[in-house]
């Protein structure tokens, strides 16, 4: 918590603690003129004392508020200042994580730390600039002058404190362990319904809706169990605070009763200490209060700076290499392992091939067999075990991430669109493409028919995820994308999976003369996808189980002619 809180600015929160200073101040010393009124004024029956001291009590009062507003007004702002930092912390960080990052957290987990965590986190920082300042200033200042007024009566609070203490010290014990544990059963809701609205065609598909149902009845139902809890406990800090506080009066006004008949004590005198009494008992269970939320914003803070702290495994080199100038147009795969984090074997063993510019090197292979794995390494997503990934001569791990992802081109097997427009979409990689490049982009990704035939045209509104467009016009929407960046090197992961054959061979067919000075890195599951490419690498079991052309693996390599043969029939192959 203290690590975050050196992110607030400290003329902000001394400014606070003054305000807050003048506040406690005023109040302290109002029951002070109330005594003076009631003993000096009520008693003799001077009325211009009455008006004297009561115009002073206003103006006290009047300061007060003002007080009270400029600490509130400062402590809010900082508060939310406080959060929208953290917010904006982890988003970059965040997004600088790589994918082993990401796998660590979970997205769920990663969207309740930064939204409810972050308001936890605030809510304590409002808390200590408020009760934590005020409640010991308050507490000291009034046990001082309570006992100025009576040092007898005092000793009701040998009874008092130490049975409001051992209260307190119960609600902390068992609310405290609940308070931490809501916000991992936040996570878990998160995940729940996430899934749930994301997965929510293939439930449907499948006629699990009432399973999801259930898992998020389950889920929600343990969360509230906890809240509901944790608010029972909470809800007898006030009907046993007013007990207490009824009681203390009570004693106090039964003792000071014979106090006064006995001429040791003043009217005005047990008024005030009474109101001294009542700012004491606030202050303890402020405190208490602060004590209870500190430890979930404790919670939050450690969560939220598990997240800040986590160390990326992907990185840029302190010391980047020099770009050439003059492009060798060159891609290299040198004896790469690779492995999963966490994972006993390797993903990839031994990948090595070269490409160069114009060429399209095909991957192909059953599932599991590494395809994405490898698509994954190009921009860097993932680094590698062993062995080095070189573009133009340069291993990637040498280039800043931005550098090596300018020259890149990737259209992962899940088609993302964006909200916005379809010019806002393509012009993702290369904002100031124009309409010319967008419009030829679309025509090589056989986008250009549908996208002008909508009326708004590339104006037209993307729903979130692309919800308006079929699975298809959003891999060839996404592809476009790829194109107008007119990148080095081009990875299109399983990109063409939701194509028909004839869509497929036109796109292809339009993007062999696009590609001159560009290398394609094609991830595919079909024969007809890869029979045109350059190179082919066979993978089986992430290893290479065959590098050549359509007709030589064909001929040649017998995990290949299994491939063949799982798709076509016996005389499409000759």
């Amino acid at each position: 918590m203290m690590k975050l809180a050196k992110r607030m600015s400290l003329w902000v929160v001394l400014g606070a603690v003054f305000f807050m200073i003048i506040q406690v101040i005023s109040d302290l010393y109002l029951p002070t003129l109330t005594a003076d009124i009631i003993n000096n004024g009520v008693a003799k029956g001077d009325t211009d004392y009455i008006w004297q001291v009561g115009f002073k009590m206003l103006g006290f009062s009047l300061i007060s508020i003002a007080a009270a507003t400029g600490n509130v007004l400062l402590a809010s702002r900082e508060s939310q200042k406080l959060g929208k930092t953290l917010r904006s912390d982890i988003y970059k960080k965040v997004s600088n994580f790589s994918n082993d990052e990401f796998d660590q957290v979970g997205t769920a987990s990663l969207i309740t730390r930064t939204t409810n965590d972050v308001v936890q986190i605030q809510n304590v920082v409002m808390m200590f600039l408020r009760m934590m300042i005020m409640a010991p200033i308050m507490l000291i200042g009034a046990s001082f002058l309570a006992y100025s007024k009576d040092a007898q009566l005092t000793k009701i609070f040998i009874i008092v404190l130490p049975v409001l203490a051992i209260f307190i010290g119960l609600v902390m014990v068992f609310a405290v362990p609940l308070f931490k544990s809501i916000q991992k059963k936040t996570d878990k809701l998160n995940l729940v319904f996430r899934e749930g609205l994301t997965g929510i065609r293939v439930i449907r598909a499948f006629n699990r809706s009432n399973y999801e149902a259930d898992r998020f009845k389950e889920a929600n139902q343990d969360y509230t169990n906890t809240a509901i809890k944790v608010n029972t406990i909470m809800s007898f800090m006030l009907p046993v605070m007013t007990f207490i506080m009824s009681a203390t009066n009570i004693a106090i006004i039964w003792n000071g009763g014979h106090y006064i008949a006995d001429g040791t004590l003043e009217v005005g005198n047990l008024i005030s200490f009474m109101t001294y009494a009542m700012q004491i008992l606030m202050s303890f269970m402020m405190l208490s209060m602060v004590f209870v939320f500190v430890p979930r914003g404790q919670a939050s803070a450690a969560r939220i700076n598990e997240v800040l702290d986590m160390e990326s495994k992907i990185n840029d080199p302190k010391t980047p290499a020099q770009l050439p100038t003059t492009k060798q147009g060159t891609l290299d795969f040198n004896h790469v392992d690779f492995r999963y984090q966490g994972a006993e074997n390797l993903a990839l063993k031994e990948i090595d091939f070269h490409a160069k510019n114009g060429q399209v090197v095909a991957i192909i292979g059953g599932t599991g067999s590494g395809k994405s794995s490898l698509s994954n390494l190009i921009p860097r997503f993932y680094d590698v075990e062993s062995g080095e990934i070189k573009i133009d001569g340069i291993d990637i791990r040498e280039m800043k991430q931005h550098d090596l992802r300018n020259r890149v081109g990737f259209v992962p097997q899940k088609a993302v669109l964006f909200t916005g427009s379809i010019r806002d979409n393509l012009q993702y990689g290369k904002k100031d493409a124009t309409d010319e490049e967008i419009w030829k982009a679309l025509e090589i990704a056989q986008s250009k028919d549908f996208v002008s035939e909508l009326p708004d045209g590339l104006d037209t509104f993307v729903e979130q995820g692309g919800g308006n467009f079929s699975g298809g016009q959003k891999q060839r929407l996404a592809i476009a994308r790829a194109l107008v960046k007119q990148p080095d090197v081009y990875v299109f992961d399983d990109s063409f999976s939701a194509l028909d054959f004839k869509t497929d061979a036109a796109l292809r067919k339009a993007l062999k003369p696009e590609i001159k000075e560009a290398i394609v890195v094609l991830v595919a599951q079909r024969i007809s996808t890869v029979v045109d490419a350059d190179i082919i690498i066979v993978l089986d079991e992430g290893q290479v189980a065959g590098i050549g052309t359509h007709q030589e693996l064909k001929e040649t390599n017998v995990t290949y002619q299994e491939i063949i043969s799982s798709q076509l029939r016996e005389e499409e192959i000759a």
